[in-house]
């Protein structure tokens, strides 16, 4: 199966490569803001249309402007491509997938895209146009050898970091068939309860870091707008913040990667987890506990190896419904962690109850061919 996958990097720049990744970032970001404003001006003052073929050539005609001239320093392949990720950003808000394209800001995260013409790769070494030495790149890895590197990405986090994100043709191999297929309930003090028994417990990254966080963010605050003390304040919040954001990542991927590797099918419940963040006492829980990641990783890992995700119906009683006899009892308050059957006195657990009714459905479902709900975050 072909695929597209990307492989992010560490890497430490020199003084003179840091200077022109900052050069780039600050042209990029321009030109993006720059035809923005445009696009969005031509159509409030003259409900006139601007395409990606127009902003391009408005950028040739930028570049040859006296006040102007420095976007001529860096490569022209990231200023190229980012008026396709605007025209790309626009082509999302009219298809309804995401709001109005917003302004880049010098304290988001700052990136550069290269096509196969702006870089040279030998397999062990990689550089860019307009630098002279090649990149001291962490390998963490090693590339598979018949990825082709198609687009190289350098970016630069909110906490100062420097990266590079190869994205390459790769393949992958069919998943073995194996017979295994599993339920899975999501949770909060048990983040992933499985039908076979085991309960995963969440991590709750954020709970470790919160009274520091937002001590720091504090303190920032306090700091007067544009001094060098504000900055290093930010600095400290946005360490923070990535360790919190690696931390959560590093648990999401092993468990996601073991699930799909270990098991044929897999049922999930379905969940709308924007819907249910508009409970005031959820938002926190849930942003920290990070379903939507999860989902989001299962389905795209299950694509690669063969193995088959089923999104069960929202409005599916799986915590309520006996799984030995059907029963299902009317009312389950939230902090009643065990029950009995009225039917047929099976004492259950909850959650395990939860996640072998969801299996159960889930694969009756995939069997008579009925429509089950998919699963969104």
């Amino acid at each position: 199966m072909d695929i597209k996958r990307a492989h992010r990097f560490r890497f430490t720049p020199t003084p003179e490569q840091r200077e022109i990744s900052a050069r780039t970032f600050g042209c990029t970001r321009f030109v993006y803001n720059h035809m923005l404003r445009l696009r969005s001006d031509a159509w409030m003052n003259e409900h006139k249309g601007v395409g990606y073929h127009a902003t391009s050539a408005l950028l040739t005609q930028l570049k040859k402007e006296p006040d102007r001239l420095w976007l001529n320093e860096v490569s022209s392949v990231p200023l190229q491509q980012s008026l396709r990720h605007l025209q790309t950003a626009f082509s999302h808000f009219f298809a309804k997938r995401s709001q109005y394209p917003a302004f880049k800001s010098t304290w988001d995260r700052q990136s550069a895209e290269y096509t196969t013409s702006a870089f040279t790769w030998d397999r062990s070494a990689l550089t860019l146009a307009k630098r002279a030495d090649p990149l001291a790149i962490v390998w963490s890895r090693t590339l598979p050898q018949a990825a082709k590197i198609t687009t190289v990405t350098v970016s630069k986090d909110v906490a100062g970091r420097y990266f590079i994100s190869l994205l390459c043709d790769d393949s992958v191999g069919p998943k073995r068939k194996i017979a295994t297929k599993v339920g899975i309930d999501l949770g909060l003090h048990h983040f992933a309860i499985l039908s076979t028994g085991e309960k995963v417990k969440a991590p709750k990254v954020f709970r470790r870091y919160e009274a520091r966080l937002g001590m720091l963010q504090r303190r920032a605050a306090k700091k007067q707008k544009g001094s060098a003390n504000r900055a290093k304040a930010r600095l400290k919040v946005a360490r923070i913040q990535v360790r919190i954001a690696d931390t959560r990542s590093n648990f999401l991927h092993p468990l996601a990667s073991r699930i799909v590797r270990e098991n044929q099918g897999i049922a999930v419940e379905g969940l709308a987890v924007c819907n249910m963040k508009k409970n005031r006492s959820l938002p926190k829980p849930l942003s920290e506990a990070g379903w939507g990641e999860f989902l989001r990783q299962l389905e795209y890992k299950a694509a690669w190896h063969g193995a088959t995700l089923i999104g069960g119906d929202r409005g599916y009683p799986s915590s309520k419904r006996c799984h030995d006899c059907g029963h299902a009892v009317s009312a389950l308050p939230p902090d009643v962690r065990a029950w009995v059957c009225p039917e047929c006195g099976a004492t259950h657990d909850c959650d395990i109850n939860a996640a072998r009714n969801i299996l159960t459905a889930g694969l009756a479902g995939l069997a008579c061919g009925e429509t089950v709900s998919p699963v969104s975050p």
